[in-house]
């Protein structure tokens, strides 16, 4: 499998015409759509980084024009950074895929656009992480809500039991996408993104394709970004972020061999969750959808391993997540019988 795949070039509109010539440590990709005060503030940010060598790709997917002139004036004659325009919105996980396929970085670190690092060193030390261990395919970082300095809960991927250790480190099964960092080697090695997913599940699945090879993913407490509470152009609820949840999660599953009639649990599940939580029909119409999803997929020639969980990748799963969500009762009560957080985490564009 050859990754990237050949994607249009986008067109440039500020910032360095191309990364550094030779090798350098770290690509930070940001996606922009609007939201142009936070965005110029995360840029700032990855721009300010110290300790390490890097680039910084803002790919714009269709911020209205004052906007993006906003952005290209943040980042003209820039050295160290560019701004390019997309042909259109791909998504979390399409932009991202595309904007990480300009750079050649041994580290691609993605950023929302309304988070920013924690300090000055966070880049140098999320890379660090993975030079030192030769095992990881990816980190996580502890996402800070920006104001306060405290966890963001709406941005915890992670098993509510694990939420003590929130500053510490242990080996998970996913990432969040607000602020993390991959092998360049392993994200290629692994396809990539899925671009049908669009928004939500695409580092879970990413990360299951990556344990698959027999590669770990680490979250890092004391590696952190601080995400802002910013509502412009975000997935709420109420629209459709609760249909791309339950749809890509399901498809997820159906990719690594799960048959529909073995989801209906889980579906159901998800239906009682949607009814308590006001979002009946997403989840409904989520299911079908799915199901076609699923039936369209066919992995890349060559890349089949990557949807088979042998025994050893299994038990990395059980080990590192399903032995923290406890027994059926505790699960029902924590993951079906809860309300929806505030839907802060992830949007189409960051």
């Amino acid at each position: 499998m050859t990754w990237p795949p050949p994607y249009p070039a986008p067109r440039h509109v500020a910032g360095a015409p191309a990364p550094p010539a030779g090798s350098y440590a770290a690509d930070v990709v940001i996606l922009a759509l609007d939201r142009a005060e936070e965005t110029i503030e995360a840029i700032a940010s990855a721009r300010a980084q110290a300790g390490v060598t890097k680039h910084v790709w803002i790919a714009d997917q269709g911020s209205r024009p004052e906007s993006l002139q906003r952005l290209a004036e943040a980042v003209r004659g820039a050295p160290d950074a560019t701004l390019v325009r997309l042909d259109r919105n791909w998504g979390v996980a399409g932009g991202r895929n595309r904007a990480t396929a300009l750079g050649r970085g041994r580290v691609v670190f993605a950023l929302d656009n309304d988070a920013e690092f924690d300090g000055p060193d966070t880049l140098a030390r999320a890379v660090a992480a993975l030079d030192e261990d030769a095992g990881l395919a990816a980190v996580g970082c502890r996402i800070l809500v920006h104001a306060t300095g405290e966890d963001d809960l709406s941005s915890w991927g992670y098993p509510a039991a694990l939420l003590p250790r929130a500053a510490q480190g242990f080996d998970a099964v996913t990432f969040v996408g607000a602020g993390h960092a991959i092998r360049r080697a392993d994200f290629a090695r692994c396809g990539g993104y899925d671009d049908a997913l669009f928004f939500c599940w695409e580092e879970y699945d990413f990360c299951l394709r990556a344990i698959a090879l027999g590669r770990r993913i680490r979250y890092r407490g004391d590696i952190a970004v601080r995400h802002k509470v910013s509502p412009e152009r975000r997935f709420a609820w109420t629209g459709t972020r609760w249909f791309h949840y339950v749809r890509n999660r399901l498809y997820i599953e159906m990719k690594f061999g799960a048959s529909p009639l073995a989801l209906l649990p889980r579906f159901l599940a998800y239906q009682a969750k949607g009814a308590r939580n006001g979002v009946l029909a997403q989840g409904l119409r989520a299911g079908p959808a799915a199901v076609r999803m699923a039936r369209a997929f066919r992995p890349a020639p060559g890349t089949e391993a990557l949807y088979r969980l042998d025994e050893a990748a299994r038990a990395y799963i059980a080990r590192n997540d399903a032995a923290h969500r406890g027994g059926l009762a505790r699960r029902v009560r924590t993951e079906v019988l809860s309300r929806l957080p505030p839907a802060r985490a992830g949007t189409a564009a960051s």
